[in-house]
């Protein structure tokens, strides 16, 4: 089993090994981190561990702005002084849920929970699960005005989002337009990364609405999408068109 420790307090993180090893000395610890901005570097660039034992409070933050930064779809244990995060913690990919001072029986129970559930199912069974708990995170329907009217839009049904001033728009494949409640920071949260992705400060585009990508002047790339009007230019800031890439390929 790898494992990746994310606690920032020395004294904590030396004992989460120790309690560690004493479980299975056979786990392989393959980082120590200590910070949000460490954890999220390591998991660009390296393979995912098939746990993470993940502290809330870090020094750089809540570690739930890791998983806004990475595409992790591995199981978390989650361990904190305070346990008013539960409910956030549960809607990631959360095994259990420890409060410090974590204990070996604690730890213990965690893990074997962990373990049953790895050979309880295939590894396939398993990747469906990690999909399942991933959707179940993401809004599958929006609610639209239009003048006093209010309509239902499915998320597969939407193009995208345009933000004009305070003002955020729904636009779906046909090109009709609905005012929404949320902001656009609220809508990354809340959409599927998988399908949506953001272009720059004005639009969140679904990918099966995008019909055409070309090159644009600076580097920049533009995009033809479906229910777009003419004045709706759709252009990748030159900083996004790297994510933008790897986006689409993933």
């Amino acid at each position: 089993m790898k494992v990746i420790i994310v606690e920032d307090e020395k004294l904590a993180a030396e004992r989460l090994k120790t309690l560690l090893y004493t479980f299975d000395s056979s786990i392989e610890l393959m980082a120590c981190l200590e910070s949000i901005e460490d954890t999220v570097n390591f998991l660009k660039h390296h393979s995912h561990p098939d746990l993470l034992l993940l502290d809330i409070h870090l020094s750089d933050g809540h570690s739930f702005e890791i998983f806004k930064q990475v595409n992790y779809r591995k199981p978390v244990i989650f361990t904190t002084a305070y346990d008013e995060y539960a409910l956030d913690a549960f809607k990631m990919l959360s095994i259990d849920y420890i409060l410090k001072p974590v204990t070996l029986e604690a730890l213990a129970a965690a893990l074997n929970k962990f373990k049953s559930m790895a050979v309880s199912f295939s590894a396939t069974d398993l990747n469906k699960i990690e999909a399942g708990l991933q959707e179940q995170r993401f809004k599958k329907r929006f609610l639209g005005k239009v003048g006093q009217r209010l309509f239902f839009i499915e998320a597969v049904d939407v193009a995208f989002f345009q933000a004009d001033n305070k003002i955020v728009y729904l636009a779906d494949k046909e090109g009709n337009r609905y005012v929404v409640d949320h902001t656009m920071e609220r809508l990354e949260e809340q959409l599927d990364p998988r399908q949506f992705f953001r272009l720059n400060r004005k639009f969140i585009v679904n990918s099966k609405a995008i019909q055409q990508v070309k090159p644009y002047f600076n580097n920049r790339l533009k995009l033809t999408v479906k229910g777009a009007s003419q004045p709706d230019e759709m252009v990748i800031s030159r900083e996004r068109v790297a994510d933008f890439r790897s986006w689409a390929e993933a």
